[in-house]
């Protein structure tokens, strides 16, 4: 796909269809960086953004505060 560069204040821009940002799954934020004589445009990388997602603190036991035995006693921890 061909396109013009557009001017936006003092530096310039590129539209980019909303089909491609959805296929690539990019929705506000990106990531660019040169490869040689390429700019490369990437989805911002979360590696634990989905981590909770469906979490529900409701059904949590609790109590796994009891359940860990401390190797170091606080007397013995320093700063």
């Amino acid at each position: 796909m061909r396109t013009h560069l557009r001017k936006i204040g003092n530096s310039k821009g590129v539209l980019i269809p909303v089909a491609m940002l959805a296929e690539l799954g990019i929705d506000d934020e990106v990531d660019i960086h040169l490869e040689g004589q390429r700019l490369v445009v990437e989805a911002v990388k979360e590696p634990r953004r989905h981590w909770f997602d469906g979490y529900d603190a409701s059904r949590d036991e609790g109590g796994w505060e009891d359940r860990i035995e401390a190797e170091v006693g606080e007397d013995e921890w320093q700063w």
